[in-house]
C-alpha cells in the first residue's frame, strides 16, 4: 500500500499543472459536443427564472465560501481553494442530478450554460474580492485561463458538432465515460500530490467542502422557495446552486496558486463529494 501511494505521489509531482487544465479542457469539450442552440430557449423565454438562479449561484456561494473559510480559521492557501469553488459556474453533474429530481430541466441546463459564460468575468473578480487581501491574485490571467480551459473548448465542441454531426453523434456516446475519467485523473493527481498533508490536517477541509455543497443546495432551493417559484424550478435551484464546477477550481489554483499546492485541494474533494449529496438529494426529491 505504501508503494503504491509513493508511486501515485511520484506521478503527480512528475505532471505539469497544465496537464490538469487540458483534462478538464477534454470534459467541457465534450459538453460544447452536447450544445444546443434550444438549451438557451429558456434564457430568452424565461429571463427572470435564469437571472435568480445565476444571482443566488454567484452571491451565495462564494459568501459561504468565504465564511466557512473563516469560521474553521483555514490556512491562506485551503481558504483560496474554498473560494474558488464558491466562485466557479455550474457543472455539468446539476443537469443529470435535476434530471433525476425530476426538476426543471430547462432551467438547469440555461443556469450552467450562462453561469458558464459569465465565469470568465465573475469567477477572477470575485476570486480577487474575497481572498486578494490574503494571497496575490492574477485576476487577468485567470480571466484568460477560463477562456482557454472552458469557453474556447465549449465553443469548438459546438462548432465539431455542426461541423461533423455524424461523427459527433458517434463520439457523444463516449463522451460521458471519458469525462467521468479526466476528472478522475484530475482528482487522483491533486490528492496524490497532497497526500501527506491531506492526512495530517484535511478533516476540516472535508467537513468545509461538505457543508459548502449541502448549505448551498438548502440556500438554492429556500430563495426558490422564498420568490415562490414552482416546485420543479425550486429543485432546479436547489442542486444548480449547490453543485459546482469544482473541476474548474481545481485547474484554476494549479495554474495560478502554484505557490499553495493545497489550494487545489478543495476543489478535488468537491467533485467526489457533490456527486454523493447531489444524488442523495434528487433520491430525496422523487421519494417526495
Amino acid at each position: 500500500m505504501a508503494i503504491s501511494s509513493s508511486c501515485f505521489a511520484a506521478v503527480a509531482f512528475a505532471v505539469p499543472s497544465w496537464v490538469v487544465s487540458v483534462l478538464l479542457g477534454v470534459v467541457m469539450f465534450g459538453m460544447g459536443l452536447t450544445i444546443k442552440l434550444e438549451d438557451f430557449k429558456v434564457v430568452f423565454s424565461r429571463p427572470k427564472d435564469v437571472i435568480v438562479g445565476c444571482v443566488t449561484q454567484f452571491t451565495v456561494m462564494p459568501a459561504l465560501a468565504w465564511a466557512l473559510s473563516r469560521l474553521f480559521n483555514l490556512d491562506e492557501a485551503l481558504t483560496v481553494g474554498v473560494v474558488l469553488v464558491g466562485c466557479c459556474p455550474g457543472g455539468t453533474a446539476s443537469n443529470v442530478m435535476t434530471f433525476l429530481a425530476k426538476g426543471d430541466l430547462a432551467l438547469s441546463v440555461g443556469m450552467t450554460g450562462v453561469s458558464t459564460l459569465l465565469a470568465p468575468f465573475l469567477t477572477p473578480l470575485l476570486t480577487l474580492l474575497l481572498a486578494g487581501k490574503t494571497v496575490e491574485v492574477n485576476a487577468l490571467g485567470m480571466f484568460v485561463g477560463i477562456l482557454w480551459v472552458v469557453v474556447l473548448p465549449i465553443c469548438l465542441g459546438f462548432i465539431a458538432k455542426k461541423l461533423f454531426p455524424q461523427t459527433t453523434e458517434r463520439v457523444v456516446r463516449f463522451m460521458p465515460a471519458v469525462s467521468t475519467t479526466a476528472i478522475a485523473v484530475i482528482i487522483a493527481i491533486i490528492v496524490a500530490a497532497n497526500a501527506e498533508r491531506l492526512f495530517s490536517g484535511g478533516l476540516a477541509v472535508v467537513l468545509v467542502v461538505v457543508l459548502h455543497n449541502v448549505c448551498g443546495l438548502l440556500l438554492g432551493y429556500l430563495v426558490a422557495a422564498a420568490l415562490r417559484l414552482s416546485e420543479p424550478k425550486r429543485r432546479a435551484l436547489c442542486i444548480e446552486v449547490g453543485m459546482q464546477n469544482s473541476g474548474l477550481a481545481a485547474s484554476l489554483a494549479a495554474a495560478h496558486f502554484a505557490a499553495y499546492p493545497m489550494a487545489a485541494v478543495p476543489g478535488a474533494i468537491f467533485s467526489v463529494w457533490h456527486n454523493v449529496s447531489g444524488a442523495f438529494a434528487a433520491r430525496f426529491f422523487t421519494r417526495r
